[in-house]
């Protein structure tokens, strides 16, 4: 008897939903609180019913509108296969969850960040390959010299006739046709390198305002504590491993959650609050103090170095190893004193991994970016005015240099830093157990990597190639020592924020700090009178200039001129420019406070 209640109700329900339209139909099904199987079985239930209906009625649809139909169906069927194979052709999605699931959110924004890091990477070198090596490879001459292997470490020798460095690159217009369209390198090379930089600071800016909003402003992220535990799991997931690592995943954000909100606040007695105060002050007057020291031993030793390569060397190993020596130097200080900030953060003992990782980021951030500040004084105040043949390619071997070092430096890290030290860990010393992933430290040596990356593309243009492959080996490598020899984190934090920090901290002070170094170059500084696209000229924006005063030659580029000195070269503009922007942002903040201030009532009304 229940059987056939069922059967009947079960009838009705078909035949209801056979008489609605498709729409209607679609999301009455939707709307049922069944399984997807169930669902599915509703469906096809009542596309037979339809269809006997329609058989009944003799209403065959034309040969025309079966085959569009069938069309329709067959391409609908076509993109969702191709949306799912997309979706798992993805770089690193699999690895990604996996990483999320085991260490937590933490470790997460690392991998988050070298991923999108290496995204940028692709892009600038192929607008760089595109745009200034392609076309120098169609006018270069052949390169002469021997290659021997030695080059590949101090990027001389063979390299310096190659188009890795400026001083390769002609000043010529370049045409293959007589009477045929021409290619004038000075333009191509200063207006490629200055529209990736625009577009770089609207990435940048673009992705601080979307995580900014997603993190900081975002409603949702306010009351996701209940729906995290009630309405998470994807029915949709059937397969064990998925499903395994979808448990972890949520079991991880769970504990996120309980831990912020279970939350201690220490109360600490006067001479207890004195005691740290007094820690963390003589903490960072060390730490200021090693970075005041790593600074002035690396400057001294860039003015000696180059003193040694104008005087030449006996032989040519001695010149390959003596390159080698500043870079080797920093890159060591790069290393091993983060290890001296991350022991002092243990020391001052503080109340949340959260603040520990954020105050190691700030000293690594004060020591990378004062060095890079020291190396780049050295090469534009006395470099640039040495008596080398051609000193922008002699920076572009020093950054290249620098950049290969960090790499080996950085895989040396993951070495000694985490291999080692759960060696020692788990046969040496059984109380030290696995470490942890250092966040801080990591994190900066992929914002220092990229600053070097930034400042070498006007001397070295495929240096974001060489970065590329750098950031990809990293990758694959971090994952593996995270996955052998570290542990997931003891005090489990979450951060929702952080991703937005470390693009912040890329943008200011690095990307800023950049762009400073680009315009002294590219303005103040006078190109070398031997070698690279700007030759013979009083500064690199020079180029620029001569080329306007072409075009108010022609009657029909007048008005690119006109925009040139009345706008591009008008501080009037960019003074009203700047006025508008700030006014359009203080009117923004204002209406993410009103945001903020109604999400709040809302939040109470729930409540009530």
């Amino acid at each position: 008897f229940c059987f056939l209640q069922g059967f009947d109700a079960d009838k009705d329900l078909v035949g209801s939903l056979a008489s609605m339209s498709s729409n209607e139909r679609i999301k009455a099904i939707q709307k049922m609180s069944e399984t997807m199987r169930r669902k599915r079985e509703i469906r096809n239930k009542v596309l037979k019913e339809i269809t006997k209906k329609s058989r009944h009625r003799g209403a065959q649809p034309s040969c025309c509108t079966q085959c569009l139909q069938g069309a329709a169906v067959s391409f609908r069927r076509f993109g969702n296969t191709l949306s799912e194979y997309f979706q798992q052709l993805r770089l690193w999605h699999k690895t990604l969850k996996i990483i999320g699931a085991e260490f937590g959110t933490s470790v997460l924004s690392y991998f988050v960040f070298l991923k999108w890091l290496l995204n940028l990477n692709i892009f600038s070198f192929l607008v760089n390959f595109s745009f200034i090596t392609i076309p120098q490879y169609l006018a270069a001459e052949p390169n002469n010299l021997s290659f021997t292997g030695l080059e590949l470490c101090p990027g001389a020798g063979y390299f310096q006739e190659t188009v890795l460095y400026y001083g390769f690159y002609t000043n010529a217009t370049i045409s293959k046709m007589e009477n045929g369209p021409s290619y004038n390198m000075q333009l191509a090379y200063i207006f490629t390198v200055g529209i990736y930089f625009v577009i770089c600071f609207l990435i940048l800016l673009f992705s601080m305002a979307k995580l900014f909003a997603r993190n900081f402003i975002n409603p949702k992220a306010l009351s996701m504590n209940a729906s995290k535990l009630l309405c998470t799991w994807d029915f949709n997931v059937t397969n064990e491993k998925a499903v395994k690592l979808k448990q972890k995943n949520l079991h991880t954000q769970i504990k996120e959650v309980l831990t912020e909100l279970n939350k201690e606040v220490l109360k600490f007695s006067v001479m207890e609050r004195v005691l740290r105060v007094v820690i963390h002050l003589l903490a960072w007057v060390a730490s200021l103090g090693i970075a005041v020291a790593a600074c002035t031993g690396v400057y001294f030793l860039s003015i000696n170095n180059l003193e040694l390569f104008m005087k030449g060397y006996r032989n040519d190993l001695e010149g390959q190893a003596a390159m080698l020596v500043l870079p080797v130097v920093v890159s060591l200080l790069n290393t091993s004193i983060p290890f001296f900030f991350s022991w002092l953060g243990h020391l001052e003992r503080f109340q949340s991994p959260g603040q520990h990782i954020y105050v190691t980021i700030a000293r690594n951030i004060i020591l990378k970016m004062s060095v890079v500040g020291i190396l780049c004084y050295y090469w534009l105040n006395i470099v640039a005015t040495s008596e080398s043949q051609c000193w922008e390619t002699l920076v572009g071997q020093d950054i290249y240099r620098l950049v290969l070092v960090d790499f080996i430096f950085c895989l040396l890290g993951s070495f000694f830093g985490e291999f080692l030290r759960r060696i020692i860990g788990t046969t040496v010393c059984m109380n030290l157990g696995l470490p942890e992933f250092d966040i801080g430290r990591n994190v900066l040596d992929l914002i220092y990597a990229q600053t070097l990356t930034w400042i070498g593309i006007l001397f070295s243009p495929l240096l974001p190639g060489i970065q590329m492959i750098a950031f990809f080996i990293v990758f694959f490598v971090k994952k593996v020592s995270l996955m052998r020899n570290c542990q997931p984190p003891c005090k489990v934090w979450r951060t929702a924020q952080m991703m937005t920090s470390l693009i912040f901290l890329l943008f200011c002070p690095c990307f800023l700090g950049v762009l400073s170094v680009i315009g002294v170059t590219v303005w103040r500084l006078k190109p070398s009178e031997e070698c690279g696209p700007f030759r013979g000229l009083s500064s690199m924006y020079a180029a620029v200039a001569e080329w306007i005063q072409v075009l108010e030659g022609y009657t029909a580029s007048k008005w690119v001129a006109w925009i040139y000195h009345n706008l591009i070269s008008s501080q009037l503009f960019f003074l009203i420019l700047s006025s508008v922007v700030l006014i359009v942002t203080y009117l923004y903040w204002k209406i993410i406070e009103g945001r903020k201030i109604m999400t709040e009532l809302l939040r109470e009304q729930i409540i009530n």
